[in-house]
């Protein structure tokens, strides 16, 4: 018996050991996926029959600097639209009607674009591009703007090495509410979203 398990002990050990050269030639992705999202429900005992939550979401690629410097020609230049993220399309999905840095956005899912000068950045909210197009999810198109806001810009003491986004919400009573908060380097954008 006792012989039978130290063979069971080797076979495994040598099983191992066999899978550990691959995984050592194994790398991590430049990015990955993240998300954001606020759940929105109604206070209880006062939900109309049948009412389900709403949901606000944000979807990106998470680029990282891994020593990079954010605003040159080939990261994040200036006085040119930024797809937010890597990889795929950054997108704003929502169950509800919002308002976002003023300005109305109907319900529905949404690509991200943001276009940074220095004298300040905009977020552009834009319709999805034709389905069968991957190539114009990779081209910014002004006539696909739903909208177009400011975005306040504050300067961190040390850089975030990771793009983040959150969707914040607000502890106020009234009408649901918060921020849009974005993260990158030194710089940190924001604005407003609220339920119309």
């Amino acid at each position: 018996m006792r012989h039978h398990q130290t063979l069971l002990a080797l076979a495994a050990l040598a099983a191992g050991a066999a899978t550990l050269p691959a995984q050592a030639l194994m790398r991590p992705a430049p990015s990955g996926r993240a998300t954001s999202e606020v759940t929105l429900s109604y206070p209880r005992d006062s939900a109309p029959p049948g009412a389900q939550p709403a949901k606000i979401r944000l979807d990106y690629g998470q680029p990282h600097l891994r020593g990079r410097v954010l605003h040159t020609d080939s990261l994040v230049p200036y006085d040119k639209p930024w797809r937010t993220g890597a990889n795929g399309a950054t997108t704003l999905t929502t169950d509800v009607e919002l308002v976002v840095g003023g300005q109305a956005v109907p319900k529905g899912t949404y690509v991200l674009w943001t276009l940074p000068a220095r004298a300040g950045w905009k977020l552009a909210i834009q319709t999805l591009p034709p389905p069968a197009t991957a190539q114009a999810e990779m081209t910014y198109d002004p006539a696909r703007d739903v909208a177009r806001v400011d975005l306040r810009r504050e300067t961190l003491p040390s850089p975030i090495e990771s793009l983040t986004m959150w969707l914040i919400p607000s502890r106020a009573t009234g009408v649901a509410r918060g921020e849009l908060r974005m993260a990158w380097g030194t710089t940190v954008l924001s604005t407003d979203w609220a339920v119309r």
